[in-house]
């Protein structure tokens, strides 16, 4: 079987030691592609190149384990194995402490060994890197399962007349959720408070700050204050919890009434609720979309009320559902075209929104760039 080649730097401004490890590498006739720097700063540059170092500590920019701090601090080093000499073995074990994967004594080093070393550092390496990864790759899946609850938390709906369907998606199958998030909330005679909402940006730090605007709004929702007052509310919250000047959060808010027949609902920036009727939209009364939340101090953001006919259902969305692309179409999907999906899908029977959102991503060639928030609302009397 082949042995892999391993391209080594060797990182030594002495030439005699130079050509001592050339000899080695040569005489155990070693699959090696060798190159040389002088300096650490030579080495620096071609570090992007090399599988594995060997790093003599005396060097003319850098002495003792300086000059293997400096390496290890460039953007992802290879395996480094440290060369000393015969007075200073107690350096070699304070450079593996620091981050080397082995030391060899120079003048105690055969070809054969020389070459077992390089190979061994390199596979170390390799497997302290996997490990590090798994590690991330760990930290991260509990950090979404933490965002989640907090983004998506289960409603607190107790009320057999109505049924709930929620879904959310990642853009463009990201690990780490955004900052969109929704609640769903019963007060005690029936009365249903829904909110979605979309964080502009994407990562950790907006996710938690849609977690934070999410449970704010829960909380204020069960205290009892009027919706004006929620949104002026979350308004503040977010202008003194955001992480950049200018973030700001666009939010559907909607409350159904407690005989399912009327509902009023507020718009902060964000689409409006889609009124949905056996296989047809419900077109709902013009109105004007307010600002977003984070834009304008002491804006006051006015209800929109509608009826609901008996059977609907109300879908309240983020705009990664809309935005997806067309085949042979430069706009985005956009709400004139995702109500006549759902007419169709709708002809189909009651159960349209898991095959709405399939069709949405087969239009867009894949995975939605943006993420997605989707929450369904259908009267079951």
């Amino acid at each position: 079987m082949r042995t892999k080649t391993v391209r080594v730097l060797l990182v030594e401004d002495d030439e005699g030691d130079a050509v001592l490890v050339e000899s080695l590498l040569d005489e155990a006739a070693a699959p090696v592609i060798l190159s040389r720097a002088r300096t650490v700063q030579e080495a620096a540059a071609l570090l992007p190149d090399a599988e594995c170092v060997l790093l003599d500590l005396g060097l003319p920019d850098a002495t003792g384990l300086d000059s293997l701090r400096r390496l290890l601090g460039e953007p992802d080093p290879p395996a480094i194995l440290v060369l000393t000499g015969l007075t200073d073995e107690r350096l070699g074990i304070d450079a593996v402490t620091s981050g080397a994967e082995d030391y060899l004594v120079k003048g105690q080093v055969d070809g054969e060994l020389l070459l077992r070393s390089i190979r061994y550092a390199v596979e170390r390496k390799r497997a302290e890197d996997a490990q590090r990864q798994l590690r991330e790759a760990k930290l991260l899946a509990a950090e979404k399962t933490r965002l989640e609850r907090g983004l998506l938390p289960p409603p607190l709906l107790q009320h057999g007349d109505l049924e709930l369907a929620v879904r959310y998606q990642p853009g463009g199958m990201r690990m780490l959720l955004g900052g969109d998030f929704y609640d769903v909330v019963a007060d005690d005679d029936g009365t249903v408070h829904v909110v979605i909402g979309d964080v502009c940006g994407h990562g950790p730090d907006e996710a938690a700050l849609g977690v934070a605007l999410r449970i704010a709004w829960r909380a204020l929702v069960l205290a009892g204050q009027p919706a004006e007052k929620v949104l002026q509310t979350l308004h503040k919250v977010l202008v003194a919890e955001r992480h950049a000047e200018g973030l700001f959060t666009t939010a559907c808010m909607v409350t159904i009434s407690s005989d399912r027949r009327t509902a009023r609902y507020y718009l902060a920036g964000h689409p409006e609720p889609l009124l949905v009727l056996g296989p047809k939209i419900v077109e709902l009364p013009k109105t004007k979309i307010g600002v977003p939340l984070g834009v304008l101090p002491g804006y006051t953001w006015q209800g929109h009320d509608v009826d609901l006919p008996p059977g609907w259902s109300l879908l309240c969305y983020t705009d990664g559902l809309i935005e997806g692309r067309v085949p042979d179409d430069v706009e985005r999907l956009g709400v004139e075209r995702l109500c006549e999906l759902i007419n169709r899908q709708a002809q189909r029977g009651p159960d349209w929104l898991d095959p709405l959102i399939a069709e949405v991503k087969e239009l867009n060639g894949g995975e939605l760039d943006d993420d997605m928030a989707v929450l369904l609302l259908q009267d079951r009397p």
